[in-house]
């Protein structure tokens, strides 16, 4: 086990990063079953992203949703968060398993790294 201090500001971020994938994953479960995949990505996407903006970090997507031009949001190079705080990479996908979201079937996921 280790014995490193956890600082406080480390584990405000955990929790923030806890609700930011919470977040996205409630906003997806809306639309389990309802056979729309592009809805459930999107509400998805918009959730993460509302939630990652209320975070005190400088932070920029690394990994997303696609290219700019291919993702109106959560894309390659955007920035996220207050602009406050540490500067970090992002990795993320707000709903992996969108079809089996739509279709109502187990074991899509909200994933998040920092």
């Amino acid at each position: 086990m280790s014995s490193a201090k956890v600082d406080f500001s480390d584990r405000m971020l955990s929790l923030g990063l806890a609700r930011v994938s919470e977040a996205a994953a409630i906003a997806s479960a809306d639309l389990v079953g309802r056979g729309d995949e592009k809805a459930a990505d999107q509400a998805a996407v918009n959730a993460m992203r509302e939630q990652l903006n209320m975070l005190d970090i400088a932070g920029v997507v690394v990994i997303g949703e696609g290219e700019r031009d291919e993702a109106p949001m959560l894309f390659i190079g955007e920035e996220v968060g207050t602009g406050n705080g540490p500067g970090v990479d992002i990795a993320l996908d707000p709903l992996e398993g969108t079809t089996l979201t739509a279709k109502d079937m187990p074991n899509a996921l909200t994933v998040i790294a920092m």
